[in-house]
């Protein structure tokens, strides 16, 4: 196979224009996250008086409820651009090229999404940088030390283009790419309950570790521990998620009684993963939600007794790194619920189409195709919300859990998150309907 045939192959297929930009935007977006992220954090550590430390665990926080999540949502990108050409990757086996020559021409091409996204995203945060130095802290804007060095910058896009790379490899190792078509290797795996088991044992390590974090010396210690507690929820989220998901579907399966809620269970059924990758976006908000919500009710009992210049001036800096990292994790939320709906909707194309020529109404596809969406957001939301709440209340305590702010904050994210969702799965409707008519 010579370049040409390559550069042939590798040409935008008729129709195919919106799955090629999906992926390429939300590669745009995850390195444009992650590279302002870590510029406005970096410029805490260069601060060394009494409240450098706070300011440094918050940015710590923020790193990790921000930079995980994307790195999933940067996966699931390179899935959906693996796996989107089934048909010119079996004209290539037609055509004699062996299964490792097809496997490095998907490969190649998901690699060239990315790098495009990429430098996109690149572009992107260079141009936002002067917007983001004038945010400030302590008094004063951040101004030039919310950029990063090169070599860090490049470094930070190459990591970007290389998980790409890497998940679009061990996307391929579970589909057969034959002359005939592709097809998946195996059926998706059942989550297992050991998975619940694990996670209250994490959830339990957590809570103790809470009670254990401010007693323990040391800045270093103390940022380990607090930043460890809060990756541990993360974990948790997506080691039980699908596991919660095939049980409230097969609640949902034995009480079904209509076409929709019967197809919309078996969906999630088949591939519980899939389902909890349609809503772990959400699941990461209202996660990240807790905390903000808590630190809202924190900053209003501070403030109404009679703080000094300093503590005012960090209510208000952790006001605005709330605010930021809630505009950054709805970023996230609609880009990762864009990929996973189109994603989802290429690997059922079969499903789509034999739906098709057993005459049932493209109507009731979507209408279950949305349902297997937005019916597990409610307990996915409120599972995960509870999770942050038994993680933070060591730490802060049930009062300003349930503080009216706090409340009132989480039920915001809880909103504005589920609308994204709703949204998410109309935008791509059109791309249902292309497949469901073959």
């Amino acid at each position: 196979m010579n370049a040409a045939t390559l550069r042939l192959l590798l040409r935008p297929a008729p129709g195919s224009a919106g799955v090629v930009v999906i992926p390429m935007v939300a590669f745009a977006v995850v390195s444009a996250l992650v590279l302002t992220v870590v510029g406005g954090a970096q410029a805490f550590w260069q601060w060394t008086d009494d409240y450098a430390l706070t300011y440094q665990i918050l940015a710590a926080v923020a790193l990790v409820l921000l930079v995980l999540p994307l790195a999933a949502l940067g996966g699931a990108a390179a899935r959906l651009s693996a796996r989107r050409r089934d048909e010119r990757l079996s004209t290539l086996r037609l055509l004699g090229v062996t299964g490792f020559g097809v496997g490095v021409v998907a490969v190649v091409e998901s690699t060239l999404i990315a790098a495009a996204g990429v430098l996109g995203g690149v572009v992107l945060a260079l141009g936002l940088a002067p917007l983001v130095g004038l945010i400030p802290f302590r008094g004063q804007s951040l101004g030039a030390a919310v950029l990063l060095p090169p070599w860090l910058m490049a470094a930070i896009a190459a990591g970007t283009v290389l998980l790409a790379t890497v998940s679009a490899v061990i996307g391929l190792r579970r589909v057969v790419i034959s002359p005939l078509g592709v097809r998946t290797r195996t059926t998706p795996p059942t989550p297992h309950w050991l998975r619940a088991l694990i996670a209250v044992v994490l959830v339990a390590a957590g809570f103790v570790a809470g009670f254990v974090v401010p007693g323990i010396g040391g800045a270093i210690a103390m940022i380990t521990a607090l930043v460890a507690i809060f990756g541990v929820g993360l974990l948790v989220l997506n080691l039980i998620g699908p596991w919660v998901l095939k049980i409230g579907a097969r609640m949902q399966l034995r009480r079904a009684k209509t076409p929709e809620r019967l197809l919309a269970a078996r969906i999630v059924l088949d591939d519980a993963k899939g389902a909890w990758r349609q809503v772990s976006g959400v699941a990461m908000a209202s996660f990240m939600a807790v905390f903000a919500g808590t630190g809202v009710a924190l900053m209003d009992v501070m403030s109404a007794g009679d703080p000094s210049a300093q503590d005012l001036a960090l209510l208000t800096d952790m006001r605005t790194g709330l605010i930021i990292t809630l505009v950054a994790s709805f970023l996230m939320v609609g880009c990762s619920v864009a990929v996973t709906q189109a994603s989802d909707i290429l690997d059922q194309r079969d499903l789509h189409r034999s739906l098709h020529y057993l005459g049932v109404p493209a109507g009731t596809v979507d209408s279950a195709r949305r349902r297997a969406v937005m019916s597990p957001l409610l307990i996915t939301a409120l599972g995960s919300a509870l999770c942050a709440a038994v993680l933070i209340f060591p730490l802060l305590g049930i009062a300003l859990i349930t503080a009216p702010l706090s409340i009132a904050t989480i039920a915001a994210v809880l909103a504005v998150g589920i609308a994204l969702v709703w949204i998410a799965t109309r935008l791509t409707r059109p791309l249902l309907m292309r497949a469901f008519a073959g």
